[in-house]
């Protein structure tokens, strides 16, 4: 199994809405980097979900439900693609980005080295240590 971050505006789609809704496509990821993590994804891999631009927090916890598909929202024959999401776990307390800079085990993470990166890969011992720092 593989860890991932990844990010979106709450005022966009926030974690609530994927709770309430059940699942999504991920679409309109549209950086070559992200996209390329993107691919990698399988299911049952796990993703934290960070609201960016306002709360700046780590919010909750999904799960991929399937593998990278072609984006519905690129053109015909592009090279984006697409995995679902299905919500796993609220955290009982949003972790800040401030908590996460402040936080020793957490320095070398992509969300604070490749700051404007929508979808990253993370370590086991930083997913594990941001679900302590949520409890």
């Amino acid at each position: 199994m593989n860890y991932w971050l990844v990010k979106s505006e709450p005022a966009a789609y926030s974690f609530a809405d994927l709770e309430r809704d059940g699942h999504t496509g991920w679409t309109g990821v549209r950086n070559h980097q992200a996209r390329n993590y993107l691919a990698q994804m399988q299911p049952g891999d796990q993703v934290l979900v960070y609201h960016s631009v306002t709360d700046k927090e780590v919010v909750g916890v999904a799960q991929v439900a399937r593998a990278a598909y072609p984006d519905r929202t690129a053109e015909p024959s592009s090279p984006w693609v697409a995995v679902d999401l299905q919500p796993k776990l609220r955290l009982p307390r949003p972790v800040s980005l401030a908590a996460i800079k402040a936080d020793a085990r957490l320095q070398q993470m992509g969300l604070l080295r490749q700051s404007r990166l929508s979808v990253m890969p993370l370590q086991a011992a930083e997913f594990d240590a941001l679900l302590e720092l949520a409890h």
